[in-house]
C-alpha cells in the first residue's frame, strides 16, 4: 500500500530521479528490478527506485575508473566552482529537499532544514579546500640535492552512506573526492536513497562532468559492492555505518590493500559533574540525545551523572522529554518522528526491557507508540544498573538511560568502558577539571559544556572500533590524496 500524499509533498518526491547514475545516464536497474523506499511515518511505501544488481554495479565502476585520468587533471578552480554551484543550488532548494528527507527518513521538517544546511557546509567548505591542496620543497639535510612532495588524487573511490543523515553523510563524502580530484561510486542507504539522487542531479547541474560521480541503489548492498571493493581499479573506500559492517569491509578491503575511512558505531557518554549548570546541560542532554530521535552515532548514550545532582538532572529532563511532540515529521508542530523502521524500533523496546528488568526506574516514556509507523515514546530511565545492556549498546533511539558516579576518576572510567570511542560530552565549570577529563576520555570529539560536535570546518571521527580516518575540517581533503615524494639531484 502507498502513502496517500499530499500535492506538496508529491511535487517534491515526482521529479527526484529514480534509476541509476552511471556514465552521465540515467537507467534502470538490469532486468528492470526496483525497490521500495518505505515512509517510516507509516510504514508504507513511497515510490520505488532502482534496484542495481552486481552488473549494474561494475559498469559504475567502469565509469568511475574511464573518467578517473581526466578528473584528476581538472582545474582545481574548476573543480570548487561545480561544488559551490552545488552549494548556491542545495540552499536555494533548502525547502524541498528538507520535505524530500522527512518524507522518506521520518525526522521533522526543523531537523530536516538543518541538516540540508549542514550537508550544504560540506560543499562549501570543500569548494575552499579544492585550491588549497599543496606540496612542500625542502633542501636535503645534506646539502646535496633537494626535497619534494606533492599530493595527488587516491583515484576512484566507493563512497557508502547510512541512512540516518541521508544528504550530509552523501555530501560529507562526495565533496573531498571532488575537491581532491577522485572519481567515486556512491551507494546511498536502501532506507534512504532519494536525497542522495536528487543531490547526484542538482551536481549534474552543477556542471560535473559524466562519469565522476555514479549512483548506484541496491537491496542487496553486500552482494553488489563487495565486487567493486575487491577491484583492483578501486582506490579508496569510505564508509558510514554500524561497526559490524565496518569489520566485514574492512576484511574485503584487505584484498586490494585500499585507503580505507570508517566511521562506526558509537557509544557517546555524557558526564555532568556536581558543579555543572544544570540548566544547560540539560539543554545540552536534548540535543545530544534527541537529535535524529537518537538515531545517531554521536547520539548521547549513557547518561553519567554526580550522585549529588543526579535526582535533580534525572527529573528536569524526563519532564522535557515528557513535552516532546511526537507525530509525523512534516506536521508543522512535530519534534519527534519514527524510527527507520520495525526492526529498528524492536531493538528499543529490547534494551528498555532488559533495563527494566535489572532494576532500573521508566521515569518517563518506556513503551512503543500504537497505530501507523514505528514510533516510540521519548523515554528516560533512571538508576540503570552498570550491567544493563543499554549502557554497552548503542541504542538508536529516544532513549537515555542515567546512572550515578561519585568521583571523577569513577565517571572517566565509566566514559571509557566502551569499545567505542567516537563522541562524548562533558558538563562542568571548573576548567581544570575539563580538560582533565577531556584528555582522558578515549574518543575522537568531545563537547564541553554542548550537546553538539558536528561541524563541517572541524575533523569528525573516532577512534577505538568508533573506525578511523577523518571527515570534514582541513584533514578531510587528505583523505582522498596520496603523498608522492620525489628526490631532486640539483
Amino acid at each position: 500500500m502507498a502513502t496517500a500524499l499530499a500535492d506538496s509533498e508529491r511535487a517534491v518526491l515526482d521529479p527526484v530521479p529514480k534509476g541509476l547514475l552511471i556514465g552521465g545516464k540515467w537507467r534502470e536497474a538490469s532486468g528492470s528490478r526496483t525497490l521500495a523506499v518505505e515512509d517510516p511515518a507509516t510504514g508504507e511505501a513511497l515510490c520505488a527506485v532502482a534496484d542495481a544488481t552486481v552488473e549494474d554495479g561494475l559498469a559504475a565502476l567502469d565509469a568511475a575508473a574511464s573518467a578517473q585520468a581526466a578528473w584528476a587533471t581538472h582545474p582545481p578552480r574548476e573543480r570548487g566552482e561545480i561544488l559551490r554551484r552545488a552549494f548556491e543550488a542545495v540552499t536555494a532548494q533548502a525547502n524541498d529537499l528538507a520535505l524530500l528527507m522527512t518524507l522518506e527518513m521520518g525526522k521533522p521538517l526543523a531537523e530536516s532544514r538543518a541538516e540540508v544546511a549542514y550537508g550544504a557546509d560540506f560543499l562549501r567548505w570543500f569548494s575552499e579546500e579544492a585550491v588549497r591542496i599543496r606540496g612542500d620543497y625542502s633542501v636535503a639535510p645534506s646539502g646535496k640535492g633537494r626535497l619534494l612532495t606533492m599530493r595527488q588524487p587516491v583515484g576512484p573511490c566507493i563512497l557508502i552512506t547510512p541512512w540516518n543523515f541521508p544528504l550530509a553523510m552523501a555530501a560529507r563524502k562526495i565533496a573531498p573526492a571532488i575537491a581532491a580530484g577522485c572519481t567515486m561510486v556512491l551507494k546511498p542507504a536502501a532506507q534512504t536513497p532519494l536525497c542522495s539522487l536528487a543531490l547526484a542531479r542538482i551536481l549534474e547541474a552543477a556542471g560535473l562532468p559524466e562519469g565522476v560521480l555514479n549512483v548506484v541503489t541496491t537491496s542487496t548492498s553486500g552482494k553488489v559492492m563487495e565486487p567493486l571493493i575487491r577491484d583492483p581499479r578501486a582506490r579508496k573506500l569510505s564508509f558510514t555505518g554500524s561497526t559490524e559492517v565496518g569489520r566485514k569491509l574492512i576484511e574485503q578491503s584487505a584484498a586490494q590493500v585500499l585507503r580505507v575511512s570508517m566511521e562506526l558505531g558509537g557509544n557517546a557518554p555524557f558526564l555532568v559533574f556536581d558543579d555543572a549548570d544544570l540548566d544547560a546541560a540539560v539543554e545540552g542532554a536534548m540535543l545530544a540525545k534527541m537529535r535524529n530521535m537518537g538515531e545517531a552515532c554521536t547520539s548521547a548514550n549513557r547518561f553519567h551523572v554526580a550522585a549529588s545532582v543526579a535526582g535533580d538532572f534525572t527529573e528536569r529532563l524526563a519532564a522535557r522529554m515528557a513535552g516532546l511532540k511526537v507525530g509525523r515529521g512534516t506536521k508543522s508542530d512535530s519534534q519527534v518522528g519514527p524510527l527507520i523502521d520495525g526492526a529498528g524500533r524492536a531493538k528499543v523496546e529490547e534494551l528498555v526491557a532488559d533495563a527494566a528488568a535489572s532494576g532500573a526506574k521508566v521515569v518517563v516514556g518506556g513503551k512503543a507508540m500504537p497505530g501507523g509507523g514505528y514510533f516510540y515514546e521519548p523515554t528516560v530511565l533512571g538508576d540503570v544498573p552498570a550491567g544493563a545492556r543499554v549502557l554497552r549498546e548503542e541504542i538508536f533511539g529516544p532513549v537515555a538511560p542515567v546512572s550515578e558516579f561519585s568521583t571523577e576518576d569513577e565517571a572517566i572510567a565509566a566514559a571509557n568502558q566502551t569499545e567505542y570511542g567516537l563522541a562524548a560530552y562533558v558538563f562542568t565549570k571548573d576548567l581544570g577539571r575539563a580538560f582533565r577529563v577531556i584528555e582522558r576520555l578515549e574518543t575522537g570529539m568531545v563537547g564541553l559544556n554542548q550537546g553538539i560536535v558536528s561541524n563541517a570546518a572541524a575533523p569528525f571521527g573516532g577512534v577505538k572500533q568508533s573506525g578511523f580516518g577523518r571527515e570534514g575540517g582541513a584533514e578531510g581533503i587528505k583523505e582522498y590524496l596520496e603523498i608522492k615524494y620525489v628526490a631532486l639531484n640539483v
